[in-house]
């Protein structure tokens, strides 16, 4: 089965480096990916055995983030360059003849549903964004649910709580699937130390991933000298005020010397094992929680904020240890509380990694491939 995958960025963020292990896994896909920019994206995906084109698409459209979603100049002229865009897109999948379209990014679903109706062919719109007004700028929420519910031969989410982001009704015929994205299950877990000495959160660094939380809690839990955080991720698409100010916060804090910023790291495995607690610290219900997963699958003891995909998985004191979003001094308490229980902590690691096994790409690529030739299928008939 050939399937064109389309993404607008060249970065390895988490559903790109979803869609690399989805190809990686998925061998009876002949898989090409059609990029809107160039970079380190390449390389691995073809070294996944994909073929990769490159059909830029004009900063002002690709680089206009989500906040900037509204009227206005920047809006106008990034539409300018979208409908050219969408027939040379079309134009490519005729050549490219695939079985489907699978899009994997919020622009490439919009752009990408158009040119695959456009060229004859069903697509997959993939969301890993919540269309919902804490998420997205409000204008923008109600045509992307009407998008999402039409135009698609199939809408795939993460979570159910996204998935219910989309609202109804539907276009009658089009496939609704919830598929997280495949997680690779290390073959030994992270050992559980006796002592907790360095406590991690894993992101972009961006305001609603919470990395403020994470350092507020960190502070107030653990006035010990010898206990360190690692803030693992770093600043993308213009957000670097938001580092500098993290940095800022960690001096006001008095810990400035016990906080590592890792910036961007390719190895998480590697900084997993060097962990003794994971924290989830987003502000905003979380899609799906790619790294709170890996975490678990690793065995390293997760604390995360009770709300959107985490909420779904994670049973509170089994899996991990849940707290409301944004609440400081309940992830402190929670913090505490792992710290001083070495027993809970070897709990949640074999719970999380036997949860985790439901996200291994063994598990996730078969329900995807099974998906595709339905929508394949009925298409042709």
């Amino acid at each position: 089965m050939r399937v064109v995958f389309l993404d607008h960025v060249a970065r390895l963020s988490g559903a790109e480096i979803g869609m690399l292990r989805l190809i990686a896994a998925a061998d009876e896909v002949d898989a090409v990916v059609v990029l809107a920019e160039d970079g380190p994206l390449v390389a691995p995906l073809r070294e996944a055995g994909a073929q990769v084109d490159v059909l830029p698409l004009a900063e002002g459209a690709r680089g206009l983030s989500k906040g900037k979603v509204r009227p206005g100049a920047s809006l106008a002229g990034a539409a300018v360059h979208m409908p050219g865009y969408v027939r040379a897109v079309a134009r490519r999948l005729r050549e490219l003849d695939p079985d489907l379209v699978h899009t994997m990014s919020l622009k490439a679903g919009i752009y990408g549903t158009f040119a695959a109706r456009l060229a004859r062919l069903p697509v997959v719109w993939h969301l890993h964004d919540r269309l919902a007004a804490d998420y997205l700028p409000r204008p923008a929420v109600g045509l992307l649910r009407v998008l999402a519910r039409t135009l698609p031969s199939a809408l795939v989410a993460p979570s159910s709580s996204t998935l219910a982001t989309v609202g109804r009704p539907f276009r009658p015929g089009v496939r609704r699937a919830v598929i997280p994205l495949p997680v690779p299950i290390p073959a030994r877990p992270c050992e559980v130390r006796d002592r907790v000495q360095r406590v991690g959160i894993v992101g972009r660094l961006t305001p609603w991933k919470g990395q403020h939380v994470f350092l507020e809690a960190f502070a107030r839990a653990f006035p010990d000298p010898t206990i360190h955080a690692a803030v693992i991720g770093a600043a993308t698409f213009g957000e670097q005020a938001y580092e500098r100010a993290l940095r800022a916060q960690a001096r006001a804090l008095g810990i400035e010397d016990r906080v590592e910023f890792t910036g961007f790291v390719a190895d998480i495995p590697g900084e997993l094992q060097r962990l003794d607690l994971l924290v989830h610290a987003s502000v905003l219900p979380e899609p799906l929680g790619l790294a709170v997963i890996e975490g678990m699958a690793a065995g390293v003891p997760v604390l995360a904020a009770d709300a959107g995909g985490p909420a779904e998985y994670i049973e509170d004191g089994r899996e991990g240890l849940l707290y409301p979003p944004g609440d400081v001094e309940a992830l402190a308490g929670a913090l505490g509380r792992a710290t001083r229980d070495r027993d809970l902590r070897v709990s949640m690691s074999a719970s999380g990694r036997r949860k985790a096994h439901a996200f291994a790409p063994e598990a996730v690529v078969g329900r995807m491939l099974a998906l595709y030739r339905d929508v394949a299928t009925r298409h042709r008939t």
